[in-house]
Protein backbone atom coordinates (compact mmCIF):
# COMPACT_ATOMS: atom_id res chain seq x y z
CA UNK A 1 0.00 0.00 0.00
CA UNK A 2 0.86 3.66 -0.72
CA UNK A 3 2.66 5.70 1.67
CA UNK A 4 2.11 8.69 2.78
CA UNK A 5 4.84 11.74 1.25
CA UNK A 6 7.37 13.02 3.46
CA UNK A 7 5.84 16.11 5.58
CA UNK A 8 8.02 19.43 6.27
CA UNK A 9 9.48 20.12 9.46
CA UNK A 10 6.07 22.22 10.14
CA UNK A 11 3.41 20.34 9.88
CA UNK A 12 5.84 17.64 11.37
CA UNK A 13 5.29 20.14 14.42
CA UNK A 14 1.52 20.64 14.08
CA UNK A 15 0.89 17.48 13.62
CA UNK A 16 2.34 16.60 16.72
CA UNK A 17 0.41 18.85 19.13
CA UNK A 18 -2.56 17.72 17.28
CA UNK A 19 -1.92 14.25 18.93
CA UNK A 20 -2.04 16.17 22.57
CA UNK A 21 -5.19 17.32 24.14
CA UNK A 22 -6.22 20.46 22.80
CA UNK A 23 -5.74 22.96 25.53
CA UNK A 24 -2.58 21.48 25.75
CA UNK A 25 -1.12 23.29 22.54
CA UNK A 26 -3.42 26.49 23.67
CA UNK A 27 -1.19 26.37 27.23
CA UNK A 28 1.99 25.98 24.92
CA UNK A 29 1.65 28.86 22.93
CA UNK A 30 0.96 30.94 25.89
CA UNK A 31 4.02 29.72 27.86
CA UNK A 32 6.23 30.44 24.67
CA UNK A 33 5.15 33.71 23.70
CA UNK A 34 5.71 34.48 27.16
CA UNK A 35 9.02 33.47 27.19
CA UNK A 36 10.59 34.75 23.92
CA UNK A 37 8.91 38.46 24.29
CA UNK A 38 10.48 38.79 27.68
CA UNK A 39 13.99 38.07 25.53
CA UNK A 40 13.25 39.64 22.80
CA UNK A 41 12.48 43.11 25.02
CA UNK A 42 15.59 42.81 27.10
CA UNK A 43 17.34 46.26 26.89
CA UNK A 44 20.59 46.12 24.72
CA UNK A 45 23.81 46.65 26.78
CA UNK A 46 26.12 49.37 25.91
CA UNK A 47 29.74 48.30 24.31
CA UNK A 48 32.96 49.79 25.71
CA UNK A 49 35.15 46.72 24.28
CA UNK A 50 36.08 44.62 21.18
CA UNK A 51 34.41 41.78 22.95
CA UNK A 52 31.49 43.47 24.12
CA UNK A 53 30.57 44.68 20.29
CA UNK A 54 31.18 40.71 19.88
CA UNK A 55 28.75 39.73 22.30
CA UNK A 56 26.24 42.25 21.79
CA UNK A 57 26.08 41.12 17.64
CA UNK A 58 25.38 37.52 19.39
CA UNK A 59 22.81 38.75 21.54
CA UNK A 60 21.59 40.66 18.88
CA UNK A 61 20.74 37.61 16.74
CA UNK A 62 19.09 35.91 19.71
CA UNK A 63 16.73 38.38 20.22
CA UNK A 64 15.77 38.74 16.72
CA UNK A 65 15.04 34.88 16.51
CA UNK A 66 13.29 35.50 19.99
CA UNK A 67 10.84 38.41 18.47
CA UNK A 68 10.11 35.77 15.35
CA UNK A 69 9.71 33.18 17.05
CA UNK A 70 7.27 34.69 19.61
CA UNK A 71 4.90 34.64 16.46
CA UNK A 72 5.77 31.86 14.90
CA UNK A 73 5.82 29.41 17.40
CA UNK A 74 2.79 30.15 19.50
CA UNK A 75 1.21 30.17 16.11
CA UNK A 76 1.90 26.48 15.44
CA UNK A 77 1.35 25.45 18.63
CA UNK A 78 -2.22 27.32 18.16
CA UNK A 79 -2.97 25.97 14.86
CA UNK A 80 -2.37 22.17 16.21
CA UNK A 81 -4.37 23.11 19.37
CA UNK A 82 -7.36 23.71 16.51
CA UNK A 83 -6.60 20.60 14.86
CA UNK A 84 -6.36 18.54 17.81
CA UNK A 85 -9.91 19.74 18.45
CA UNK A 86 -11.27 19.00 15.30
CA UNK A 87 -9.87 15.67 15.23
CA UNK A 88 -11.09 14.99 18.49
CA UNK A 89 -14.82 16.24 17.43
CA UNK A 90 -14.37 13.82 14.48
CA UNK A 91 -13.20 10.96 16.38
CA UNK A 92 -16.61 11.67 18.64
CA UNK A 93 -18.77 10.99 15.83
CA UNK A 94 -17.27 8.14 14.13
CA UNK A 95 -18.28 5.27 16.31
CA UNK A 96 -21.92 6.97 16.28
CA UNK A 97 -22.10 7.52 12.63
CA UNK A 98 -20.83 3.76 11.85
CA UNK A 99 -22.98 2.45 14.41
CA UNK A 100 -26.47 4.53 13.39
CA UNK A 101 -25.63 3.67 9.59
CA UNK A 102 -28.50 1.40 7.78
CA UNK A 103 -25.52 -0.63 7.12
CA UNK A 104 -22.49 -0.57 9.27
CA UNK A 105 -20.76 -3.28 7.74
CA UNK A 106 -20.19 -0.95 4.39
CA UNK A 107 -19.57 1.79 6.43
CA UNK A 108 -16.57 -0.10 8.05
CA UNK A 109 -15.20 -1.16 5.44
CA UNK A 110 -16.14 2.53 2.94
CA UNK A 111 -13.65 4.27 5.53
CA UNK A 112 -10.28 4.92 5.04
CA UNK A 113 -7.28 3.55 7.11
CA UNK A 114 -6.68 6.79 8.98
CA UNK A 115 -10.12 7.08 9.49
CA UNK A 116 -10.67 3.42 10.61
CA UNK A 117 -7.39 3.93 13.04
CA UNK A 118 -9.16 6.90 14.90
CA UNK A 119 -12.96 4.65 14.84
CA UNK A 120 -10.87 2.38 17.00
CA UNK A 121 -9.15 4.51 19.18
CA UNK A 122 -12.04 6.24 19.67
CA UNK A 123 -13.60 2.99 20.83
CA UNK A 124 -10.73 2.71 22.96
CA UNK A 125 -11.05 5.58 24.64
CA UNK A 126 -14.87 5.31 25.47
CA UNK A 127 -13.42 2.27 27.59
CA UNK A 128 -11.36 4.17 29.70
CA UNK A 129 -8.15 3.82 28.14
CA UNK A 130 -5.60 6.74 27.37
CA UNK A 131 -5.15 6.23 23.79
CA UNK A 132 -2.00 7.82 22.04
CA UNK A 133 -1.90 7.74 18.31
CA UNK A 134 1.58 6.86 16.67
CA UNK A 135 0.88 8.23 13.31
CA UNK A 136 3.25 5.60 11.42
CA UNK A 137 3.85 6.22 7.63
CA UNK A 138 1.23 4.05 6.12
CA UNK A 139 -1.57 1.41 6.58
CA UNK A 140 0.83 -1.49 7.71
CA UNK A 141 3.10 0.45 9.75
CA UNK A 142 4.51 -0.83 13.20
CA UNK A 143 2.10 -0.21 16.20
CA UNK A 144 -0.86 2.42 15.52
CA UNK A 145 -2.20 3.04 19.20
CA UNK A 146 -0.29 3.05 22.31
CA UNK A 147 -3.11 2.41 25.40
CA UNK A 148 -2.75 3.17 28.68
CA UNK A 149 -4.89 2.26 31.53
CA UNK A 150 -4.12 1.35 35.57
CA UNK A 151 -0.15 2.02 35.14
CA UNK A 152 -0.72 -0.92 32.49
CA UNK A 153 0.05 -0.15 28.53
CA UNK A 154 -0.92 -1.79 25.57
CA UNK A 155 -0.34 -1.68 22.20
CA UNK A 156 -2.79 -1.93 18.85
CA UNK A 157 -2.37 -2.71 15.61
CA UNK A 158 -4.85 -1.70 13.06
CA UNK A 159 -5.13 -3.45 10.27
CA UNK A 160 -7.86 -1.83 7.58
CA UNK A 161 -8.24 -4.93 5.09
CA UNK A 162 -11.26 -5.10 2.89
CA UNK A 163 -9.97 -8.53 1.72
CA UNK A 164 -7.00 -10.27 2.87
CA UNK A 165 -7.62 -12.46 6.20
CA UNK A 166 -5.26 -10.80 9.18
CA UNK A 167 -2.53 -13.50 9.03
CA UNK A 168 -0.44 -14.65 11.93
CA UNK A 169 2.80 -12.53 10.69
CA UNK A 170 0.95 -9.58 12.25
CA UNK A 171 0.35 -11.37 15.09
CA UNK A 172 4.26 -12.52 15.54
CA UNK A 173 5.34 -8.71 14.79
CA UNK A 174 3.14 -7.62 17.57
CA UNK A 175 3.72 -10.13 20.13
CA UNK A 176 7.73 -8.92 19.28
CA UNK A 177 7.14 -5.29 19.99
CA UNK A 178 5.45 -6.22 23.03
CA UNK A 179 8.21 -7.87 24.20
CA UNK A 180 10.54 -5.51 23.62
CA UNK A 181 9.10 -2.62 25.05
CA UNK A 182 7.43 -4.38 28.08
CA UNK A 183 3.72 -4.04 27.06
CA UNK A 184 1.09 -5.74 29.22
CA UNK A 185 -1.06 -7.07 26.68
CA UNK A 186 -1.84 -6.26 22.98
CA UNK A 187 -4.81 -5.83 20.27
CA UNK A 188 -5.25 -6.78 16.64
CA UNK A 189 -7.93 -5.08 15.39
CA UNK A 190 -9.58 -5.95 11.71
CA UNK A 191 -12.36 -4.81 9.67
CA UNK A 192 -12.25 -8.03 7.97
CA UNK A 193 -11.49 -11.73 9.43
CA UNK A 194 -8.08 -13.69 11.18
CA UNK A 195 -6.96 -16.97 9.69
CA UNK A 196 -6.83 -20.26 12.02
CA UNK A 197 -2.81 -20.11 12.40
CA UNK A 198 -3.08 -16.26 13.80
CA UNK A 199 -6.15 -17.25 15.98
CA UNK A 200 -3.93 -19.82 17.63
CA UNK A 201 -1.38 -18.40 17.88
CA UNK A 202 -2.60 -15.76 19.63
CA UNK A 203 -4.45 -17.84 21.93
CA UNK A 204 -2.49 -18.62 25.48
CA UNK A 205 -0.82 -15.18 24.90
CA UNK A 206 -1.79 -11.20 25.87
CA UNK A 207 -3.26 -10.85 22.44
CA UNK A 208 -6.53 -9.66 21.72
CA UNK A 209 -8.22 -10.74 18.34
CA UNK A 210 -10.99 -8.49 17.41
CA UNK A 211 -12.34 -8.91 13.83
CA UNK A 212 -15.18 -6.88 11.66
CA UNK A 213 -18.28 -8.30 13.86
CA UNK A 214 -16.67 -8.01 17.16
CA UNK A 215 -15.67 -4.53 16.14
CA UNK A 216 -19.03 -3.62 14.78
CA UNK A 217 -21.04 -4.99 18.17
CA UNK A 218 -18.30 -2.75 20.03
CA UNK A 219 -19.51 0.26 18.11
CA UNK A 220 -22.94 -0.07 18.39
CA UNK A 221 -22.85 -0.35 21.98
CA UNK A 222 -21.08 2.69 22.15
CA UNK A 223 -22.96 4.69 20.05
CA UNK A 224 -25.93 3.70 22.00
CA UNK A 225 -24.46 4.43 25.49
CA UNK A 226 -20.88 5.90 26.06
CA UNK A 227 -20.86 4.40 29.78
CA UNK A 228 -19.36 0.57 29.18
CA UNK A 229 -22.14 -2.21 30.11
CA UNK A 230 -21.73 -4.53 33.04
CA UNK A 231 -21.10 -7.91 31.21
CA UNK A 232 -21.40 -9.40 27.43
CA UNK A 233 -22.54 -13.30 27.55
CA UNK A 234 -20.20 -16.09 26.88
CA UNK A 235 -22.45 -16.98 23.73
CA UNK A 236 -22.57 -13.38 22.14
CA UNK A 237 -18.70 -12.98 22.15
CA UNK A 238 -18.46 -16.42 20.19
CA UNK A 239 -20.61 -15.10 17.67
CA UNK A 240 -18.18 -12.21 17.39
CA UNK A 241 -15.54 -14.79 17.24
CA UNK A 242 -12.89 -12.87 19.20
CA UNK A 243 -11.10 -14.38 22.81
CA UNK A 244 -12.55 -11.12 24.22
CA UNK A 245 -13.44 -7.65 23.33
CA UNK A 246 -12.18 -5.52 25.41
CA UNK A 247 -10.87 -5.67 29.00
CA UNK A 248 -13.75 -3.19 30.32
CA UNK A 249 -16.71 -5.53 29.01
CA UNK A 250 -15.77 -8.80 30.08
CA UNK A 251 -13.01 -8.97 32.59
CA UNK A 252 -14.06 -10.22 36.03
CA UNK A 253 -13.46 -8.27 39.42
CA UNK A 254 -10.81 -8.97 42.12
CA UNK A 255 -11.99 -11.78 44.67
CA UNK A 256 -10.26 -9.91 46.99
CA UNK A 257 -10.95 -5.74 46.76
CA UNK A 258 -13.64 -6.20 44.01
CA UNK A 259 -11.74 -3.94 41.84
CA UNK A 260 -11.70 -5.03 37.35
CA UNK A 261 -9.14 -7.29 36.56
CA UNK A 262 -6.41 -7.30 33.58
CA UNK A 263 -4.99 -9.92 31.59
CA UNK A 264 -1.44 -10.26 32.60
CA UNK A 265 1.64 -12.53 31.53
CA UNK A 266 4.24 -14.17 34.44
CA UNK A 267 7.64 -13.39 33.55
CA UNK A 268 9.03 -15.81 36.46
CA UNK A 269 8.50 -18.76 38.62
CA UNK A 270 6.54 -21.72 37.20
CA UNK A 271 3.89 -20.11 35.35
CA UNK A 272 6.69 -18.15 33.61
CA UNK A 273 4.90 -17.29 29.97
CA UNK A 274 1.30 -18.29 31.29
CA UNK A 275 -1.33 -16.21 30.95
CA UNK A 276 -3.61 -15.17 34.84
CA UNK A 277 -6.24 -12.47 35.67
CA UNK A 278 -3.96 -9.57 37.94
CA UNK A 279 -5.79 -6.77 40.20
CA UNK A 280 -5.95 -3.83 37.88
CA UNK A 281 -4.97 -1.67 41.33
CA UNK A 282 -1.69 -3.48 41.76
CA UNK A 283 0.20 -3.54 43.83
CA UNK A 284 -2.15 -2.17 46.62
CA UNK A 285 -4.03 -5.50 45.94
CA UNK A 286 -2.04 -9.06 44.66
CA UNK A 287 -5.23 -10.40 43.67
CA UNK A 288 -4.96 -13.07 41.15
CA UNK A 289 -7.24 -15.69 39.14
CA UNK A 290 -6.66 -18.40 36.42
CA UNK A 291 -9.00 -19.39 33.65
Amino acid sequence: MAKRQKQSAVEDVMNWISRLPWWVGFGMAAVIYGALHTVSSLPMPAAKTPEDIAQLATGAILRGLAYAGQFVLPFLCVMGALLSAVRRRERSHLPNDVGTANSSAQALQGMSWQAFEKLVGEGFRRRGYMVQEQGGNGPDGGVDLTLTKASETSFVQCKHWKALQVGVPVIRELYGVMAAHGASAGFVVTSGRFTQEATAFASGRNIRLIDGAALLQLIRETAIDRSPPPSIASGTLAACSTQAILPALSDPPCPKCGHAMIRRTAKRGVLAGQSFWGCSVYPSCRGTRHD
